[in-house]
C-alpha cells in the first residue's frame, strides 16, 4: 500500500527558503511517477513540479527557477525545495503518487491532480511580508 508522509512545515520570512519531504513507501519507484502540489488559501490545487520514473523532471513555468524536486531512492523520500519565497507560496503543499502503465514512458510525468490516486496528507508553508 502506497503511504506518502510530508513533513517540512514552517513559517518563513519572504525571500526566504523550505525543503519539504515526503516519506514514500509501499511502492517501486521505477514503477510510479511523483508531483508536489500546493494549495492557497483560495485556489485550487496546482501542480508544482512532477518526476517521472526514470527521473525526468518537470516544472510550473511560474515557478521555474524557484523550486526543485529530487527523489532519494536509498531514504526514499521525496524533495521539494522552495527558494525566494513570497507569500503567494503560502498554502498547503501535498505530494502524491501514481504507478505508470504500461503505455506510460518512463521519462513522462504530470502536473494534473486528476492524474494521481495516492496522497499525502500535507504541510502547511506560511509566508509573511
Amino acid at each position: 500500500q502506497v503511504q506518502l508522509v510530508e513533513s517540512g512545515a514552517g513559517s518563513v520570512q519572504s525571500g526566504g527558503s523550505l525543503r519539504l519531504a515526503c516519506a514514500a513507501s509501499g511502492f517501486t519507484y521505477r514503477d510510479y511517477y511523483m508531483a508536489w502540489f500546493r494549495q492557497g488559501p483560495q485556489s485550487g490545487r496546482e501542480g508544482i513540479a512532477c518526476i517521472a520514473a526514470d527521473g525526468t523532471t518537470n516544472y510550473a513555468d511560474s515557478l521555474q527557477g524557484r523550486v526543485s524536486i529530487s527523489l532519494d531512492r536509498v531514504e526514499k523520500t521525496l524533495y521539494l525545495q522552495i527558494d525566494n519565497l513570497t507569500p503567494g507560496d503560502t498554502g498547503m503543499y501535498y505530494c502524491a503518487a501514481r504507478r505508470r502503465s504500461p503505455y506510460t514512458s518512463s521519462w513522462w510525468c504530470s502536473r494534473s491532480s486528476a492524474d494521481f490516486d495516492a496522497w499525502g496528507q500535507g504541510t502547511q508553508v506560511t509566508v509573511s511580508s
